[in-house]
């Protein structure tokens, strides 16, 4: 069972990225995607309604355009609404998580996920990446999630390397010092 989603995962991931490809859009999709995703995995009432099979596709379609209409580009709507269509709306984040992996590797990118308590500016996210690519010995492609629980600072993960550089984890340290 395991291996069949693994396999149905890899395959939208591909497919997802050969259509952002030939359509000339792949940033900007795999920003678009990433963003729905972490959105879908953090917003209770929108998983319930794109999973419901209860609810006509349609109209789970209908939720999506309404979320990214207008936000998004039309390729990176197009392609959360064929794998809500398709009855795999509960996979979309593990889809979209390999559609940007694969399409990173491709651009021989490492994907730094990052997140902050607010918004970061684009001279940030480029000083950032610079020195998680210093760090890491690659070049880092930077996304952002807002993450109000983070409360300051930022968490940087990098393949498997997690650098806490947030005012929650120095307040732990320092509790396990006194």
């Amino acid at each position: 069972m395991m291996v069949a989603k693994h396999a149905r995962v890899e395959a939208y991931a591909q497919a997802m990225l050969e259509v952002a490809r030939a359509e000339g859009h792949l940033g900007g999709v795999e920003d678009d995607l990433f963003r729905f995703a972490r959105t879908f995995e953090a917003n209770d009432s929108l998983r319930m309604a794109l999973t419901d099979p209860e609810l006509p596709i349609e109209r789970r379609i209908a939720v999506i355009e309404e979320l990214m209409g207008g936000k998004a580009l039309a390729t990176s709507t197009a392609l959360a609404s064929l794998v809500v269509a398709a009855g795999q709306s509960g996979d979309l984040p593990a889809i979209v998580d390999r559609f940007v992996e694969v399409a990173a590797t491709e651009r021989k990118h490492e994907l730094a996920e990052v997140r902050s308590a607010i918004p970061l500016a684009d001279q940030q996210v480029t000083r950032l990446a610079d020195a998680l690519g210093t760090a890491t010995g690659k070049v880092v492609e930077v996304k952002v999630i807002i993450d109000p629980s983070v409360l300051g600072g930022i968490v940087a993960r990098v393949g498997d390397t997690v650098i806490d550089g947030t005012v929650r984890h120095r307040l732990d340290q320092l509790k396990e010092q006194l």
